[in-house]
C-alpha cells in the first residue's frame, strides 16, 4: 500500500511494511550553466547589504555540542539508502559563497549543516541535522520525554542512540508532537512502540486536531501536492553548488519508514498546565498558524520556551508552493504576542523543531518581538497597499519590510518568501479574482499561449527578442515570455532551452 505524504512542503512517497522512496543521491549537473555577470551582481548587492559580520548565530548553532552526528550512510532494511550525513558536506564553515548560490542562502546552509547532539540547557538535548527537523529530549525524574521524532524512524532510532550513547539509558516516559507535519511525528516508532503506548506506559501528547491535521490535508489533494513539493524543492536535484544546498528548515529529508502512533493526551486551552515526568509544562494552542494544529509550551524549571515552527531562523511559508490552504499571518502574530505576555519576562532559553536555540531573555525577547512583527507587518502592509487600489502581483512586487525586519536574520527567506506570503495574504483576504474584467475569464495556457506567439510574429521572432533579454540579465521576462512559446509547441527545444537557463539564473 503506498502513501503519498507531503509535510510542510517536503514530499514524502511511503510504502507502507517496506522504505520510502527518496529524493536521489547525485545525479550529473554537467548541463548547469555557470552564474551570469547579472547574477553575481545582484548576488554582490546583497553581500553588501546585509550584516554578515554578525557571527552570532554560527556561535549559537555550535553552542553544547556534546557529540558529532555518525558519518555512516543509515540504510533502510534492503539496504536503501535513508540519510547521507556527507552528502552536503562541500559546504564547510566559513567558505565563500559560489557563484551560483546567494550568499544569504549560503550562510543559511552553513548553519543548518552544523550537526550532531547539543544540550540546550540542563536537562534538555537536541538531534540536530539527522532529518529536516529537530528531535529534542527532556530529561525528567523517571525518564526522558522526547519532541517530535523527526520524518523516519531508522534516523529516529539513530538519534535516540547517539543521546543514548552520550547520556545513559534512560526510559522514554512520553513523546509530544508539535504539529500536524509529518517531520514532526514520522519516526515515533524508531523511539518507543506501540505497545508500550497503549499499555499506558508510554503517554503522547498532541494539540487539539492533530490526528485529524495529519492526515486530511494529504489526502484530498496528496497527488499533486507530492508531484508539486517535488518541484517546489528540487529534490531531484544533485547537492552541489549549482543544484541544492537545503531546504532552509534543514538541509533535506530523510527516506526511511514514516510512521504514527495516534496520540493518548490532547491539549485543548492555552494555559494548561500538565506535569509530564516531574516538570511543570505551560502550553500555548496557535492553530492555524504555521499547521492547522500545533502548540507552544514552556518549562517553567527550566525557563524554557518551545516555539513549535512559529518562531525559527526564517521566514516560514504562509502559503506552502506544493499546494495547501494559506496560512494567516495575524493570528500567527498575535500567538507570539501571547507567547511574550505569558512567558517574556522569565524565558532564558528558545528551542524550535529546527535550527538552533538562543539564549538570554534579551535575546529571546528579540526574536519573539521580530517574528511577531513580520508576520503583522505582511499582514497589515498587504491590506493598506490593497485599500489603496493595487493588485496581487503589484503588491507582492512593490511590498518591502523596513530595514528593521528586513536586515534580521531571523527574518529573511530561507524557507517562505516576502513575495509568495504577501500573495498569499491577498488570497486570502480577495480571492484569486483582481478587479479587473479582461482576467475574470480568460483562456487556457495552451490556447492563450498559441494566440500571444502568433500575436508576437511567431516563435523564432519571440526567441529573438527573449535572447537580447536574456543578455540583459531580466530573467523574470525571459520565464515568463518564452513560457508562451513552450506552451504553444511543447516540442520547441530551443525555447524550453532558454526558459530553462533563465529559471536557473533566477534560482542563483
Amino acid at each position: 500500500m503506498k502513501l503519498a505524504t507531503c509535510l510542510s512542503g517536503l514530499s514524502i512517497i511511503a510504502i507502507i511494511g517496506g522504505g520510502v522512496a527518496g529524493r536521489a543521491q547525485s545525479q550529473d549537473n554537467d548541463l548547469a550553466q555557470d552564474a551570469t555577470d547579472a547574477t553575481k551582481s545582484a548576488n554582490a548587492e546583497l553581500q553588501n547589504r546585509l550584516p554578515f559580520s554578525d557571527t552570532s548565530d554560527f556561535d549559537d548553532a555550535k553552542r553544547g555540542l556534546i557529540a558529532p552526528l555518525p558519518t555512516e550512510i543509515i540504510r533502510g532494511q534492503d539496504g536503501n539508502p535513508i540519510w547521507n550525513p556527507r552528502q552536503y558536506g562541500f559546504i564547510t564553515d566559513g567558505a565563500e559563497a559560489p557563484d551560483t548560490v546567494n550568499p544569504s542562502l549560503w550562510r543559511q546552509s552553513q548553519l543548518i549543516n552544523i550537526g550532531g547532539l547539543f544540550e540546550v540547557t540542563d536537562g534538555i538535548y537536541q538531534v540536530r541535522n539527522l532529518d529536516l527537523s529537530n528531535m529534542t529530549i527532556v530529561e525528567g525524574t523517571e525518564g526522558i520525554t522526547v519532541v517530535d521524532p523527526l520524518v523516519s524512524s531508522e534516523t529516529a532510532k539513530v538519534g535516540m542512540d547517539l543521546y543514548y550513547a552520550n547520556r545513559g539509558q534512560k526510559p522514554v516516559q512520553a513523546v509530544i508532537y508539535t504539529h500536524s507535519h509529518v517531520d514532526h511525528y514520522g519516526g515515533v516508532r524508531g523511539v518507543v512502540s506501540e505497545e508500550d503506548v497503549t499499555s499506558g506506559k508510554v503517554k503522547i501528547y498532541a494539540p487539539e486536531g492533530f490526528l485529524e491535521a495529519a492526515v486530511a490535508e494529504n489526502v484530498m489533494a496528496g497527488t499533486a501536492m507530492s508531484r508539486r513539493a517535488s518541484y517546489m524543492y528540487g529534490n531531484l536535484l544533485p547537492p552541489d553548488p549549482k543544484g541544492q544546498v537545503g531546504a532552509g528548515l534543514g538541509t533535506t529529508t530523510s527516506a526511511g519508514m514514516v510512521t504514527l502512533i495516534p496520540p493518548t493526551d490532547i491539549i485543548s486551552e492555552t494555559g494548561h498546565k500538565e506535569t509530564i515526568d516531574g516538570l511543570t509544562y505551560e502550553f500555548l494552542l496557535a492553530p492555524g498558524s504555521e499547521a492547522p494544529a500545533e502548540m507552544l509550551w514552556y518549562i517553567e524549571e527550566k525557563k524554557a520556551i518551545s516555539a513549535a515552527e512559529d518562531a525559527t531562523h526564517t521566514l516560514h511559508n504562509t502559503y506552502s508552493l506544493r499546494g495547501a490552504k494559506i496560512r494567516e499571518p495575524l493570528p500567527w502574530s498575535k500567538y507570539l504576542n501571547q507567547a511574550l505576555a505569558m512567558w517574556g519576562d522569565e524565558a532564558e532559553v528558545l528551542f524550535a523543531q529546527h535550527h538552533w536555540p538562543t539564549w538570554g531573555n534579551e535575546k529571546v525577547v528579540e526574536l519573539l518581538e521580530k517574528q511577531r512583527d513580520l508576520y503583522r507587518y505582511i499582514n497589515d502592509e498587504t491590506l493598506r497597499m490593497v485599500n489603496h487600489g493595487m493588485t496581487m502581483r503589484e503588491v507582492a512586487d512593490a511590498f518591502e519590510l523596513p530595514d528593521s525586519l528586513a536586515h534580521f536574520w531571523a527574518n529573511r527567506g530561507y524557507y517562505g518568501s516576502i513575495y509568495h506570503d504577501v500573495a498569499a495574504t491577498y488570497v486570502l483576504y480577495l480571492g484569486w479574482f483582481d478587479g479587473n474584467p479582461a482576467t475574470l475569464h480568460e483562456l487556457p495556457p495552451v490556447e492563450a499561449s498559441r494566440k500571444y506567439v502568433e500575436f508576437m510574429g511567431g516563435a523564432d521572432a519571440v526567441l529573438e527578442k527573449a535572447k537580447q533579454s536574456y543578455e540583459q540579465g531580466d530573467y523574470r521576462w525571459v520565464a515568463q515570455v518564452v513560457n508562451h512559446v513552450v506552451f504553444a509547441d511543447p516540442d520547441n527545444q530551443e525555447a524550453k532551452n532558454l526558459e530553462a537557463d533563465a529559471l536557473e539564473q533566477l534560482g542563483y
